[in-house]
Protein backbone atom coordinates (compact mmCIF):
# COMPACT_ATOMS: atom_id res chain seq x y z
CA UNK A 1 0.00 0.00 0.00
CA UNK A 2 1.07 3.24 -0.42
CA UNK A 3 1.49 5.81 2.30
CA UNK A 4 -0.74 9.23 1.71
CA UNK A 5 1.41 12.21 2.50
CA UNK A 6 0.40 14.52 5.89
CA UNK A 7 -1.51 17.20 4.64
CA UNK A 8 -1.15 20.40 5.90
CA UNK A 9 -3.95 22.77 5.15
CA UNK A 10 -3.31 26.77 5.46
CA UNK A 11 -6.69 28.20 4.52
CA UNK A 12 -5.34 32.08 3.86
CA UNK A 13 -2.53 33.75 1.78
CA UNK A 14 -2.51 36.91 3.78
CA UNK A 15 0.75 37.79 5.50
CA UNK A 16 0.15 34.75 7.72
CA UNK A 17 -0.70 32.32 5.35
CA UNK A 18 2.22 33.20 3.11
CA UNK A 19 4.89 33.82 5.75
CA UNK A 20 3.67 30.51 7.48
CA UNK A 21 4.06 28.47 4.25
CA UNK A 22 7.51 30.57 3.25
CA UNK A 23 8.55 28.92 6.63
CA UNK A 24 7.18 25.28 6.35
CA UNK A 25 8.92 24.71 2.95
CA UNK A 26 12.38 25.94 4.47
CA UNK A 27 11.78 23.73 7.59
CA UNK A 28 10.63 20.96 5.98
CA UNK A 29 12.14 20.78 3.18
CA UNK A 30 13.42 16.52 4.04
CA UNK A 31 10.05 15.57 4.27
CA UNK A 32 8.47 17.45 1.36
CA UNK A 33 11.61 16.16 -0.71
CA UNK A 34 10.48 12.00 0.15
CA UNK A 35 6.39 13.07 -0.69
CA UNK A 36 6.44 12.56 3.07
CA UNK A 37 4.48 15.97 3.93
CA UNK A 38 1.81 17.91 1.68
CA UNK A 39 1.20 21.76 2.01
CA UNK A 40 -2.28 22.54 0.71
CA UNK A 41 -2.34 26.92 0.25
CA UNK A 42 -6.26 28.29 0.01
CA UNK A 43 -6.85 31.62 -0.92
CA UNK A 44 -9.24 33.63 -2.92
CA UNK A 45 -6.34 35.59 -4.85
CA UNK A 46 -3.19 34.49 -6.21
CA UNK A 47 -0.91 36.83 -4.67
CA UNK A 48 -0.33 38.31 -1.26
CA UNK A 49 -0.91 42.17 -0.66
CA UNK A 50 1.61 44.19 1.09
CA UNK A 51 -1.11 46.14 2.31
CA UNK A 52 0.97 49.35 4.16
CA UNK A 53 2.12 49.89 0.65
CA UNK A 54 -2.08 50.62 -0.61
CA UNK A 55 -1.78 54.38 -0.11
CA UNK A 56 1.33 54.55 -2.52
CA UNK A 57 -0.33 52.58 -5.07
CA UNK A 58 -3.32 54.86 -4.59
CA UNK A 59 -0.80 58.02 -4.92
CA UNK A 60 1.40 56.43 -7.92
CA UNK A 61 4.30 56.28 -6.48
CA UNK A 62 4.33 52.18 -6.86
CA UNK A 63 3.36 49.89 -9.42
CA UNK A 64 0.17 48.18 -8.30
CA UNK A 65 1.81 44.93 -9.44
CA UNK A 66 4.82 45.34 -6.74
CA UNK A 67 2.27 45.95 -4.16
CA UNK A 68 1.34 42.10 -4.30
CA UNK A 69 3.44 39.00 -3.99
CA UNK A 70 2.62 35.78 -6.68
CA UNK A 71 1.82 33.01 -4.13
CA UNK A 72 2.70 30.34 -6.93
CA UNK A 73 5.94 32.18 -7.17
CA UNK A 74 7.47 31.78 -3.96
CA UNK A 75 5.57 28.70 -2.95
CA UNK A 76 6.68 26.81 -5.25
CA UNK A 77 6.71 23.42 -2.83
CA UNK A 78 3.41 23.83 -2.26
CA UNK A 79 0.26 23.11 -3.54
CA UNK A 80 -1.87 26.68 -4.36
CA UNK A 81 -5.15 26.27 -4.46
CA UNK A 82 -7.09 29.46 -5.71
CA UNK A 83 -10.60 29.47 -3.93
CA UNK A 84 -12.54 30.05 -0.42
CA UNK A 85 -12.78 27.75 2.53
CA UNK A 86 -16.73 28.14 3.36
CA UNK A 87 -16.92 25.45 6.32
CA UNK A 88 -14.59 23.69 8.35
CA UNK A 89 -15.70 20.52 10.41
CA UNK A 90 -12.32 19.87 12.50
CA UNK A 91 -13.83 16.81 14.49
CA UNK A 92 -13.38 15.31 10.75
CA UNK A 93 -10.36 17.28 9.56
CA UNK A 94 -12.85 18.33 6.57
CA UNK A 95 -12.51 21.55 4.82
CA UNK A 96 -15.30 22.61 2.31
CA UNK A 97 -13.80 24.75 -0.57
CA UNK A 98 -15.10 26.61 -3.50
CA UNK A 99 -12.95 27.18 -6.45
CA UNK A 100 -13.30 28.60 -9.48
CA UNK A 101 -14.01 25.34 -11.43
CA UNK A 102 -16.57 24.93 -9.10
CA UNK A 103 -18.72 28.24 -10.40
CA UNK A 104 -17.79 27.20 -13.87
CA UNK A 105 -18.78 23.35 -13.88
CA UNK A 106 -21.52 24.30 -11.40
CA UNK A 107 -20.78 21.54 -9.81
CA UNK A 108 -20.75 21.14 -5.97
CA UNK A 109 -17.99 22.38 -3.69
CA UNK A 110 -15.12 19.98 -2.55
CA UNK A 111 -14.12 18.26 0.50
CA UNK A 112 -10.38 18.15 1.19
CA UNK A 113 -9.18 16.47 4.34
CA UNK A 114 -6.11 17.31 6.37
CA UNK A 115 -4.00 16.21 8.86
CA UNK A 116 -3.26 19.61 10.42
CA UNK A 117 -4.88 23.10 9.86
CA UNK A 118 -3.68 26.52 10.01
CA UNK A 119 -6.53 29.08 10.17
CA UNK A 120 -5.31 32.25 8.85
CA UNK A 121 -7.58 33.84 6.92
CA UNK A 122 -7.53 37.33 7.77
CA UNK A 123 -10.25 39.59 8.02
CA UNK A 124 -12.74 41.56 6.17
CA UNK A 125 -14.33 44.98 6.58
CA UNK A 126 -16.58 46.10 9.24
CA UNK A 127 -19.30 48.01 7.59
CA UNK A 128 -22.61 49.27 9.68
CA UNK A 129 -26.23 49.76 8.55
CA UNK A 130 -25.87 53.56 6.90
CA UNK A 131 -28.34 54.43 4.30
CA UNK A 132 -26.56 54.59 0.81
CA UNK A 133 -22.90 53.09 1.90
CA UNK A 134 -23.72 49.60 0.43
CA UNK A 135 -24.42 51.15 -3.01
CA UNK A 136 -21.99 54.78 -2.84
CA UNK A 137 -18.68 53.90 -0.59
CA UNK A 138 -15.52 52.18 -1.71
CA UNK A 139 -12.72 50.44 0.88
CA UNK A 140 -9.70 50.47 1.18
CA UNK A 141 -8.30 46.99 2.11
CA UNK A 142 -7.57 45.61 -1.48
CA UNK A 143 -5.18 47.00 -4.43
CA UNK A 144 -8.00 47.03 -6.71
CA UNK A 145 -9.82 49.13 -4.66
CA UNK A 146 -6.87 51.31 -4.07
CA UNK A 147 -6.69 51.46 -8.19
CA UNK A 148 -10.09 51.89 -8.46
CA UNK A 149 -10.40 55.35 -5.55
CA UNK A 150 -7.14 56.78 -7.82
CA UNK A 151 -8.81 56.51 -10.83
CA UNK A 152 -11.99 57.61 -9.12
CA UNK A 153 -10.57 60.91 -7.05
CA UNK A 154 -8.81 62.12 -10.88
CA UNK A 155 -12.20 61.27 -12.78
CA UNK A 156 -13.50 63.46 -10.25
CA UNK A 157 -10.99 66.18 -11.05
CA UNK A 158 -11.64 65.85 -14.77
CA UNK A 159 -15.76 65.80 -14.31
CA UNK A 160 -14.69 69.06 -12.15
CA UNK A 161 -12.50 70.66 -14.86
CA UNK A 162 -15.68 70.14 -17.53
CA UNK A 163 -19.11 71.03 -15.96
CA UNK A 164 -20.39 74.43 -15.94
CA UNK A 165 -22.71 73.12 -12.90
CA UNK A 166 -21.33 74.20 -9.60
CA UNK A 167 -23.16 72.01 -7.89
CA UNK A 168 -21.42 68.92 -9.44
CA UNK A 169 -18.67 70.61 -9.33
CA UNK A 170 -18.78 71.42 -5.54
CA UNK A 171 -19.34 67.48 -4.94
CA UNK A 172 -16.95 66.26 -7.85
CA UNK A 173 -14.20 68.07 -5.74
CA UNK A 174 -15.41 66.98 -2.01
CA UNK A 175 -13.90 63.67 -0.44
CA UNK A 176 -14.89 61.88 2.53
CA UNK A 177 -12.89 59.07 4.30
CA UNK A 178 -14.51 57.70 7.37
CA UNK A 179 -11.89 56.34 9.47
CA UNK A 180 -9.42 57.70 11.37
CA UNK A 181 -6.62 54.73 11.87
CA UNK A 182 -3.85 53.70 9.80
CA UNK A 183 -5.95 53.13 6.64
CA UNK A 184 -8.00 56.34 6.52
CA UNK A 185 -4.76 58.42 7.56
CA UNK A 186 -2.39 56.82 5.15
CA UNK A 187 -4.75 56.87 2.15
CA UNK A 188 -6.04 60.70 2.58
CA UNK A 189 -2.65 61.77 3.30
CA UNK A 190 -1.58 60.24 0.28
CA UNK A 191 -4.44 61.45 -1.94
CA UNK A 192 -4.60 64.77 -0.84
CA UNK A 193 -1.24 64.97 -1.83
CA UNK A 194 -1.44 63.48 -5.48
CA UNK A 195 -4.71 65.17 -5.94
CA UNK A 196 -2.95 69.15 -5.23
CA UNK A 197 0.11 68.07 -7.47
CA UNK A 198 -2.18 66.81 -10.19
CA UNK A 199 -4.44 69.94 -10.17
CA UNK A 200 -1.56 71.86 -11.90
CA UNK A 201 -2.25 70.37 -14.15
CA UNK A 202 -6.13 71.88 -14.70
CA UNK A 203 -6.66 74.88 -16.36
CA UNK A 204 -9.58 75.91 -13.61
CA UNK A 205 -8.98 73.13 -10.50
CA UNK A 206 -7.00 74.81 -7.63
CA UNK A 207 -6.17 72.53 -4.20
CA UNK A 208 -8.13 75.12 -2.40
CA UNK A 209 -11.33 74.00 -4.49
CA UNK A 210 -11.11 70.73 -2.99
CA UNK A 211 -12.55 69.57 0.51
CA UNK A 212 -11.11 66.67 1.90
CA UNK A 213 -12.85 65.42 5.41
CA UNK A 214 -11.92 62.85 8.10
CA UNK A 215 -14.57 61.62 10.00
CA UNK A 216 -13.68 59.84 13.17
CA UNK A 217 -15.97 58.51 15.95
CA UNK A 218 -13.18 58.48 19.13
CA UNK A 219 -11.76 61.81 20.35
CA UNK A 220 -8.46 60.82 18.52
CA UNK A 221 -6.74 59.42 15.19
CA UNK A 222 -3.96 57.56 14.90
CA UNK A 223 -4.40 55.51 18.36
CA UNK A 224 -1.16 53.38 17.24
CA UNK A 225 1.34 55.82 17.30
CA UNK A 226 0.10 57.47 21.23
CA UNK A 227 -1.49 60.93 21.47
CA UNK A 228 0.79 63.19 21.21
CA UNK A 229 1.46 62.04 17.96
CA UNK A 230 -2.30 61.89 17.31
CA UNK A 231 -2.74 65.80 18.15
CA UNK A 232 0.41 66.22 16.09
CA UNK A 233 -1.32 64.37 12.95
CA UNK A 234 -4.58 66.01 13.30
CA UNK A 235 -2.75 69.78 13.33
CA UNK A 236 -0.54 68.69 10.18
CA UNK A 237 -4.11 67.91 7.86
CA UNK A 238 -5.39 70.46 9.57
CA UNK A 239 -2.87 73.27 8.29
CA UNK A 240 -2.97 71.04 5.01
CA UNK A 241 -6.82 72.53 4.92
CA UNK A 242 -8.38 69.01 5.71
CA UNK A 243 -11.25 69.14 8.02
CA UNK A 244 -10.53 66.78 10.69
CA UNK A 245 -13.75 65.60 12.41
CA UNK A 246 -13.51 63.64 15.98
CA UNK A 247 -16.62 62.86 17.94
CA UNK A 248 -18.24 62.53 14.60
CA UNK A 249 -20.08 59.55 12.69
CA UNK A 250 -21.53 59.23 9.26
CA UNK A 251 -25.23 59.08 9.55
CA UNK A 252 -26.06 58.49 6.39
CA UNK A 253 -24.63 58.85 2.44
CA UNK A 254 -28.13 57.81 0.62
CA UNK A 255 -28.79 60.64 -2.79
CA UNK A 256 -24.81 60.76 -2.26
CA UNK A 257 -24.89 63.34 0.38
CA UNK A 258 -23.15 62.69 3.54
CA UNK A 259 -24.61 63.47 6.59
CA UNK A 260 -22.59 63.92 10.04
CA UNK A 261 -23.63 63.13 13.54
CA UNK A 262 -22.81 67.09 14.35
CA UNK A 263 -25.27 68.17 11.55
CA UNK A 264 -23.44 68.42 8.54
CA UNK A 265 -24.11 67.61 5.02
CA UNK A 266 -21.80 67.29 2.31
CA UNK A 267 -22.47 66.86 -1.13
CA UNK A 268 -20.36 64.16 -2.67
CA UNK A 269 -19.45 61.52 -5.05
CA UNK A 270 -16.63 59.86 -3.09
CA UNK A 271 -16.74 57.97 0.51
CA UNK A 272 -14.02 56.10 1.64
CA UNK A 273 -14.78 53.75 4.34
CA UNK A 274 -12.12 52.71 6.59
CA UNK A 275 -13.73 51.92 10.10
CA UNK A 276 -12.61 48.90 11.06
CA UNK A 277 -12.57 45.02 10.21
CA UNK A 278 -13.92 42.29 11.54
CA UNK A 279 -12.91 38.53 11.69
CA UNK A 280 -12.92 36.71 8.44
CA UNK A 281 -16.97 34.66 8.17
CA UNK A 282 -15.18 31.57 8.07
CA UNK A 283 -14.48 31.27 11.78
CA UNK A 284 -18.02 31.57 12.03
CA UNK A 285 -18.67 28.16 9.71
CA UNK A 286 -16.27 26.00 11.93
CA UNK A 287 -16.37 23.49 15.35
CA UNK A 288 -13.72 25.75 16.91
CA UNK A 289 -13.66 28.06 19.70
CA UNK A 290 -14.29 31.56 19.39
CA UNK A 291 -14.10 34.66 21.65
CA UNK A 292 -16.73 37.48 22.44
CA UNK A 293 -15.34 39.41 19.20
CA UNK A 294 -15.41 36.06 16.91
CA UNK A 295 -12.34 36.02 16.71
CA UNK A 296 -10.48 31.88 17.45
CA UNK A 297 -9.50 31.43 21.46
CA UNK A 298 -5.78 30.45 20.73
CA UNK A 299 -2.98 29.63 23.28
CA UNK A 300 0.57 31.79 23.49
CA UNK A 301 1.69 28.65 21.69
CA UNK A 302 -0.31 29.35 18.64
CA UNK A 303 -2.47 26.36 18.54
CA UNK A 304 -6.31 26.85 19.01
CA UNK A 305 -7.39 26.25 22.76
CA UNK A 306 -8.42 22.93 23.42
CA UNK A 307 -7.90 21.39 20.26
CA UNK A 308 -5.26 19.39 18.53
CA UNK A 309 -4.14 19.59 14.99
CA UNK A 310 -5.54 23.31 14.93
CA UNK A 311 -3.09 26.78 14.56
CA UNK A 312 -3.91 30.03 13.98
CA UNK A 313 -2.23 33.37 13.90
CA UNK A 314 -2.94 37.25 12.60
CA UNK A 315 -6.52 38.61 13.00
CA UNK A 316 -8.53 35.47 13.03
CA UNK A 317 -6.68 34.54 16.38
CA UNK A 318 -7.04 35.91 19.47
CA UNK A 319 -3.33 35.32 20.88
CA UNK A 320 -2.10 36.10 24.63
CA UNK A 321 0.32 39.05 25.39
CA UNK A 322 3.25 37.40 27.44
CA UNK A 323 4.91 40.57 27.36
CA UNK A 324 1.84 42.26 29.04
CA UNK A 325 -0.47 41.86 31.79
CA UNK A 326 -2.66 38.66 32.17
CA UNK A 327 -5.64 38.47 29.63
CA UNK A 328 -4.46 40.36 26.90
CA UNK A 329 -4.17 39.50 23.47
CA UNK A 330 -1.68 40.92 21.01
CA UNK A 331 -2.56 43.84 18.59
CA UNK A 332 -4.12 42.58 15.30
CA UNK A 333 -1.81 44.33 13.39
CA UNK A 334 1.27 43.61 10.23
CA UNK A 335 4.06 43.69 13.28
CA UNK A 336 2.61 40.72 15.21
CA UNK A 337 1.34 38.80 11.99
CA UNK A 338 4.29 38.25 10.43
CA UNK A 339 6.76 36.89 13.42
CA UNK A 340 3.77 35.06 14.57
CA UNK A 341 3.87 33.64 11.28
CA UNK A 342 7.44 32.30 12.04
CA UNK A 343 6.87 31.31 15.05
CA UNK A 344 3.74 29.11 13.88
CA UNK A 345 6.04 27.69 11.36
CA UNK A 346 8.31 26.50 13.68
CA UNK A 347 5.94 25.22 16.38
CA UNK A 348 4.30 23.40 13.69
CA UNK A 349 7.65 21.69 12.65
CA UNK A 350 8.23 20.99 16.26
CA UNK A 351 5.36 19.27 16.59
CA UNK A 352 5.78 17.00 13.28
CA UNK A 353 8.86 15.86 15.13
CA UNK A 354 8.34 15.80 18.69
CA UNK A 355 9.85 18.56 19.76
CA UNK A 356 8.76 21.06 22.34
CA UNK A 357 6.71 24.19 21.42
CA UNK A 358 7.89 27.77 21.16
CA UNK A 359 5.93 30.39 23.08
CA UNK A 360 5.35 33.46 21.13
CA UNK A 361 6.88 36.48 22.16
CA UNK A 362 7.44 39.89 20.69
CA UNK A 363 6.93 43.36 22.53
CA UNK A 364 5.36 46.31 20.31
CA UNK A 365 8.48 48.82 19.55
CA UNK A 366 6.37 51.20 18.24
CA UNK A 367 4.32 52.28 14.64
CA UNK A 368 5.31 54.52 11.77
CA UNK A 369 2.79 55.97 9.60
CA UNK A 370 2.85 58.26 6.23
CA UNK A 371 1.19 61.97 6.01
CA UNK A 372 2.08 61.86 1.98
CA UNK A 373 5.23 62.45 0.14
CA UNK A 374 7.82 63.34 2.75
CA UNK A 375 5.46 63.97 5.96
CA UNK A 376 5.23 60.91 8.28
CA UNK A 377 4.40 60.17 12.00
CA UNK A 378 6.68 57.90 14.04
CA UNK A 379 6.57 56.41 17.57
CA UNK A 380 9.66 53.64 17.72
CA UNK A 381 11.25 52.87 20.74
CA UNK A 382 9.79 55.29 23.10
CA UNK A 383 11.27 57.78 20.43
CA UNK A 384 8.92 59.97 18.11
CA UNK A 385 9.73 61.27 15.16
CA UNK A 386 7.75 63.57 12.88
CA UNK A 387 8.31 64.96 9.13
CA UNK A 388 11.14 64.05 6.59
CA UNK A 389 12.53 61.47 9.14
CA UNK A 390 9.11 59.99 10.38
CA UNK A 391 8.22 59.50 6.58
CA UNK A 392 12.03 57.94 5.42
CA UNK A 393 11.49 55.66 8.71
CA UNK A 394 8.44 54.40 7.12
CA UNK A 395 9.90 53.17 3.97
CA UNK A 396 13.12 52.14 4.98
CA UNK A 397 10.64 49.59 7.58
CA UNK A 398 7.85 48.95 5.23
CA UNK A 399 10.68 47.99 2.44
CA UNK A 400 12.41 45.60 5.04
CA UNK A 401 9.48 43.70 5.97
CA UNK A 402 8.01 43.40 2.13
CA UNK A 403 8.74 39.31 1.17
CA UNK A 404 10.90 38.79 -1.42
CA UNK A 405 14.11 40.10 -2.71
CA UNK A 406 12.70 40.97 -6.27
CA UNK A 407 9.55 42.98 -4.74
CA UNK A 408 12.26 44.93 -2.69
CA UNK A 409 14.42 45.26 -5.29
CA UNK A 410 11.66 46.74 -7.42
CA UNK A 411 10.05 48.84 -5.09
CA UNK A 412 13.28 50.40 -4.19
CA UNK A 413 13.75 51.28 -7.90
CA UNK A 414 10.12 52.62 -8.51
CA UNK A 415 11.05 55.52 -5.40
CA UNK A 416 14.43 55.62 -7.03
CA UNK A 417 12.74 57.02 -10.44
CA UNK A 418 10.01 58.75 -8.93
CA UNK A 419 12.53 61.02 -6.97
CA UNK A 420 14.31 61.79 -10.61
CA UNK A 421 11.21 61.87 -12.60
CA UNK A 422 7.12 63.78 -11.98
CA UNK A 423 4.31 61.90 -10.58
CA UNK A 424 2.29 59.98 -12.78
CA UNK A 425 -0.76 61.65 -12.88
CA UNK A 426 -3.15 58.79 -14.97
CA UNK A 427 -5.97 57.78 -14.87
CA UNK A 428 -7.09 54.31 -16.06
CA UNK A 429 -10.81 53.47 -15.12
CA UNK A 430 -11.64 51.62 -18.15
CA UNK A 431 -9.58 48.82 -16.91
CA UNK A 432 -12.53 48.48 -14.69
CA UNK A 433 -14.71 47.89 -17.71
CA UNK A 434 -12.15 46.70 -20.34
CA UNK A 435 -15.29 45.20 -22.50
CA UNK A 436 -17.00 48.17 -22.66
CA UNK A 437 -15.73 49.55 -26.07
CA UNK A 438 -16.02 46.32 -27.89
CA UNK A 439 -19.85 45.85 -26.63
CA UNK A 440 -20.58 49.17 -28.10
CA UNK A 441 -18.72 48.74 -31.16
CA UNK A 442 -20.42 45.14 -31.41
CA UNK A 443 -23.88 46.79 -31.06
CA UNK A 444 -24.17 46.08 -27.16
CA UNK A 445 -25.65 47.95 -24.20
CA UNK A 446 -22.45 49.94 -22.44
CA UNK A 447 -22.26 49.50 -19.27
CA UNK A 448 -23.05 52.33 -16.87
CA UNK A 449 -19.91 54.54 -16.79
CA UNK A 450 -17.86 52.19 -18.43
CA UNK A 451 -14.94 54.69 -18.35
CA UNK A 452 -14.69 54.70 -14.70
CA UNK A 453 -15.86 54.38 -11.32
CA UNK A 454 -17.81 57.52 -10.59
Amino acid sequence: MVKEPMRILIVGGGYVGLYTALRLQRQLKPELGRGDVEIVVVSPDPYMTYQPFLPEAAAGSISPRHVVVPLRRVLDRCKVVIGEATAINHAKRIATLTTLANEEEGTEPEQLTYDELVLAPGSVSRTLPIPGLAEHAIGFKTVEEAIGLRNHVIEQMDIASSTRDPAIRDAALTFVFVGGGYAGVEALGELEDMARYTARYYHNVEPEDMKWILVEASDRILPEVGEEMGRYTVTQLRRRNIDVRLHTRLESCADRVAVLSDGARFPTRTVVWTAGVKPHPVLAATDLPLNERGRLKCTAELTVEGVAHAWAAGDAAAVPDVTAEPGKETAPNAQHAVRQARTLGDNITRSLRGEPLETYSHKYVGSVASLGLHKGVAHVYGRKLRGYPAWFMHRVYHLSRVPTFNRKARVLAEWTLSGLFKREIVSLGSLEHPRAEFELAAGGKPPENPKGSS
